[in-house]
């Protein structure tokens, strides 16, 4: 027997089945494209609808994990609520066995014209649809040829007496199966990998169903890691929604262990009686278990919430969004109503714009966890507000619209976008600072009792005011078309470009100096530059606001000239 050879067969078809695995994941998630979320987040109302969500969307990328963190991501952004994400991981727990049912199918013998016909689809078609479904069936065939691999490689452990000893005891022992699946799928990341695996050994003879069922389980267990990793640094909600997955998994299998004998027999005869081949018997086990959980611990979603609560302590902090505004329904019969409501979401949009650039305020200011947090969670929900508010004015700009209306689709277009920016540049300045923070920690690090804040400066103070109130200003003048508020941003943009020059100057100054760490400049300079584009943007919202943005605009509603009453003193126009 060549050990040698045994080894680098097994992880030379590993490499392939999990190649072929996240491939084939990969292209029907670009077919789906962001339909994905969008099933995860709209149809989730009642536990069972969440349970069907987290099925659907996890046949589609064919990874219980990757549903389980697009799960975690909504919960943290505030889209979904923890009892509705209980019910999507549950799901997800039964989508993933339809991998091990197509594993099940014996067409290893054709995985490589399998490869070929989508290789041909993905290098001589160049639409985006055919190429994705090129991806889809590549990684189908690589999947089916790295187990065949897989399973030459594994084929002579069956004479190999310390295995035959190693699976008698895995039968004898389920709990040592049970930490043995959840290790391996660990290490492997993929449960789909480890019952690839189970399914090989069963189907030659190398294993008995009682040795398993056991590491079936375990797999189970080991697939939550991902979930656990996906929580690390996210919001405590997110960390419920991991938790609730791994004490749904542990808890399922902990029930099902005090059942083996009976389940392990039920699964014998059902096979029997179904004729299913030995690699179908693990999948349809590896099913049964999955539903069996699910039928049972969909009635106590509510409970497991309230365990993971108090398990993970601490504050929600969701963020309440509410995008009923946008009614698709009066589009067609009455497209300036629907531009109305546009504007009332773009109202409520700039809203979250303003909170989230005061919650990275206070992180520039205190460098705390729950400010940086908070605002990239704002920041998702921005993306999510112009996501649907750009779905509804195009569909809007589909109709034929008056000269007056046209204006306004084109104002809330450009400041939904500059909206959109300002949220950007807010990210982009809790990411500089977070570099920073590392740095100067890393720079102190041999003199712990000094806690220094980074970038502190009166001026830089002074900036983040004056762009603070400068969207503040923008938001509110778009709102209720106020030329006094529109004006006093124009003027204070001036105030914004003269103190960034100070600031730019003096800070270079002091580096020449030799003060402060090179790496600090660019840093610097990125989050001053960010500050001064959010200002950019607010006046780009102020000029709608007075008819200043196109030229078009001089025969809307609003004047254009150089004195408004309602502002205290003249403002120029460019």
């Amino acid at each position: 027997m060549d050990v040698q050879q045994i080894i680098f067969q097994f992880l030379g078809g590993l490499g392939i089945f999990l190649f072929g695995l996240k491939y084939m994941g990969d292209g029907l998630q670009r077919s789906a494209g962001d339909n994905l979320r969008d099933i995860l987040n709209k149809f989730t109302s009642t536990p069972f609808r969440a349970v069907l969500a987290g099925i659907v969307v996890t046949v589609l990328i064919q990874s219980s994990s990757g549903t389980t963190v697009l799960t975690v991501g909504l919960v943290s952004a505030g889209f979904m609520k923890l009892k509705q994400a209980i019910g999507i991981v549950m799901g997800a727990n039964i989508g993933t066995t339809i991998t091990a049912f197509i594993i099940g199918f014996d067409i290893g013998a054709y995985a490589l014209p399998i490869i070929a016909a989508g290789a041909l689809l993905l290098f001589f078609f160049k639409r985006p649809f055919i190429n994705s479904l090129g991806q889809v069936i590549f990684g189908f065939g690589a999947l089916f040829y790295g187990l065949e691999l897989m399973g030459d490689g594994l084929r002579p452990l069956e004479n190999l007496e310390v295995f035959t000893d190693a699976m008698v005891t895995l039968s004898q022992n389920p709990i040592l199966g049970v930490v043995s699946g959840t290790l391996f799928t660990f290490m492997l990341q993929s449960s789909s990998a480890t019952i690839g695996i189970l399914q090989e050994l069963y189907s030659q003879g190398s294993m008995s169903l009682d040795a398993a069922l056991p590491i079936l389980f375990g797999s189970n267990i080991g697939t939550t890691i991902t979930a656990i990793l996906a929580a690390i640094g996210a919001s405590v909600a997110a960390k419920r929604t991991s938790a609730s997955h791994v004490i749904f998994n542990l808890s399922g299998t902990i029930v099902i262990l005090l059942l083996l004998s009976p389940f392990t027999s039920l699964v014998s005869y059902l096979s029997t009686q179904l004729s299913l081949n030995a690699a179908m018997q693990i999948a349809f086990a590896h099913g049964m278990f999955n539903v069996f959980n699910v039928l049972v611990q969909m009635w106590f979603i509510s409970q497991i919430a309230a365990l993971v609560t108090k398990l993970v302590p601490g504050d929600d902090a969701l963020i309440e969004y509410d995008s009923s505004n946008l009614d698709y329904s009066i589009i067609q019969t009455a497209p300036s109503i629907a531009l109305n409501q546009a504007k009332l979401e773009i109202e409520q949009m700039g809203e979250f714009v303003s909170e989230e650039f005061k919650s990275m305020f206070d992180y520039y200011k205190n460098q705390d966890e729950k400010s940086r947090l908070n605002t990239l969670q704002l920041e998702e929900v921005v993306n999510k507000i112009d996501g649907y508010l750009t779905e509804y004015l195009m569909l809007i700009s589909v109709e034929d619209l008056p000269l007056q209306n046209s204006t306004e689709h084109a104002k809330l277009v450009d400041v939904t976008k500059y909206l959109e920016r300002i949220g950007d540049h807010s990210e982009n300045v809790i990411k500089n600072i977070q570099e920073a923070v590392k740095a100067n920690k890393k720079h102190n690090k041999n003199n712990k009792d000094k806690v220094e804040k980074v970038f502190y400066d009166d001026d830089l103070v002074k900036l983040f005011e004056l762009v603070e109130e400068n969207i503040k200003d923008a938001v509110e003048s778009f709102s209720t078309d106020s030329y006094a508020l529109a004006g006093k941003v124009l003027k204070r943009e001036k105030d914004v470009n003269k103190l960034e020059d100070d600031i730019r100057s003096k800070f270079i100054e002091r580096l020449n100096k030799g003060v402060g760490l090179p790496s600090d400049g660019i840093l610097f300079v990125d989050i001053v530059s960010n500050l001064e584009r959010m200002s950019d943007h607010s006046t780009k919202i102020a000029k709608h606001t007075l008819g200043m943005r196109y030229p078009f605009q001089k025969q809307s509603k609003i004047p254009r000239h150089g004195y408004l009453k309602e502002v205290a003193e003249p403002i120029e126009l460019p």
